[in-house]
């Protein structure tokens, strides 16, 4: 009888882990709906929203030409006019507790033609020093907008300098766009290190690697039919990730999908080794919960997964680098903003391979089937 081959097996095993997880409630919560409560959280932050400035306007003038200028503050995008404020001192209470960034008083005269042939009227803004950055920008726009009316109302002579602005004609990045790739790394955690430290323990519990043990399966075949099956995985859950983004969000993909497919699946491999060794060492899940924190929570809060890693100490920086989801993330990040090819991330492909060796090094050497 001629014997089947290894890859065979290896398939069989694919299969039924497949089946298995989408019988597992536990499992598609931390590989699906879990990233994608953290996707609506900073899509909510983030998605399809551009920098605005929240004031609120007092127009103590009964002019229309007050009127007119209100009216086109409330029509630009830049501004977001917050309503039931009425004096200035509730403003201010907001303004205190950051709810809004500023106030704009136009006081009665404004927009009035006394001895002058043209209106005038000067506004006051009132912003907390804590937020000076903001009242600064809210003073230049303002800047910008009186000196375009200014222009319309009184001739000016010809100024020997000027400045012209050019479109780049590209569309910039929001900060969900960057953020995203952060996300992505989220999920291969989840798949990762959750699924096989919440799946073998049990397995264990009810004997069913003991029983494995002791047939002709192989520990590389096992481990190459849960690689195969958590990649299949993978790319499901972060394919409805994307979708989301991009339908709810506003998300844009600079990049190759097949690139992002091919890091993605990489990043799974590479990080499945960690929960394997794990899952594969641990008897129970009294020993597997707090090893798989113990190197969770390092992978979450200090390789770019919720906010960039530049945003941190160098020091702190030096330490992320030699984390193995950190080239995950910027690998994923520089296709996703930057349309980065294979080629062009071979660094954090080259660090990924490394980690890859020696994680699986570990996880050979500790995998126990009971």
């Amino acid at each position: 009888m001629k014997t089947k081959s290894p890859f065979y097996t290896i398939y069989v095993f694919a299969k039924i882990s497949v089946k298995r997880y989408f019988r597992d409630k536990v499992a598609i919560f931390f590989t699906i709906a879990f990233p994608l409560i953290f996707l609506v959280i900073f899509g909510g932050i983030f998605g399809r929203s551009n920098t605005s400035i929240s004031i609120a306007i007092f127009n103590d003038s009964q002019s229309q030409f007050s009127r007119q200028l209100v009216s086109q503050l409330k029509s630009n995008k830049i501004f977001k006019i917050k309503s039931g404020i009425t004096s200035l001192s509730q403003a201010d209470q907001q303004i205190s507790k950051n709810e809004i960034d500023a106030a704009l008083v136009l006081p009665p005269t404004f927009g009035v033609i006394q001895n002058h042939k043209f209106p005038t009227g000067q506004i006051t803004e009132y912003y907390d020093e804590n937020n000076a950055q903001v009242g600064q920008a809210l003073a230049s726009i303002l800047d910008g907008i009186t000196a375009s009316i200014n222009s319309k109302l009184v001739s000016t002579p010809q100024v020997p300098f000027t400045v012209k602005t050019q479109l780049t004609n590209q569309a910039g990045l929001t900060t969900f766009d960057y953020t995203f790739s952060g996300l992505l790394g989220f999920t291969i955690i989840g798949l990762g290190i959750f699924g096989p430290v919440n799946t073998f323990p049990e397995l264990k519990k009810q004997g069913v690697l003991r029983r494995l043990h002791v047939s002709p399966i192989r520990v590389w075949q096992y481990f190459l039919a849960n690689v195969i099956s958590n990649s299949i995985i993978g790319l499901i859950s972060v394919t409805i990730m994307f979708i989301a983004a991009i339908e709810f969000f506003g998300f844009r993909m600079n990049g190759n999908y097949l690139t992002l497919a091919a890091i993605v699946i990489i990043g799974i491999w590479t990080i499945f080794g960690i929960g394997l060794a794990i899952g594969g060492w641990a008897k129970n899940q009294n020993q597997a919960a707090p090893l798989s924190n113990i190197i969770v929570f390092p992978l979450m809060f200090l390789t770019g997964v919720f906010f960039p890693t530049y945003l941190m100490p160098v020091w702190l920086q030096n330490i992320s680098t030699y984390l193995p989801l950190t080239p995950i993330i910027n690998g994923i990040r520089m296709v996703i903003t930057e349309h980065a090819s294979l080629i062009t991330i071979d660094h954090q492909l080259g660090l990924i391979a490394i980690w890859a060796v020696i994680i699986y090094a570990i996880a050979f050497r500790i995998f126990r089937w009971e």
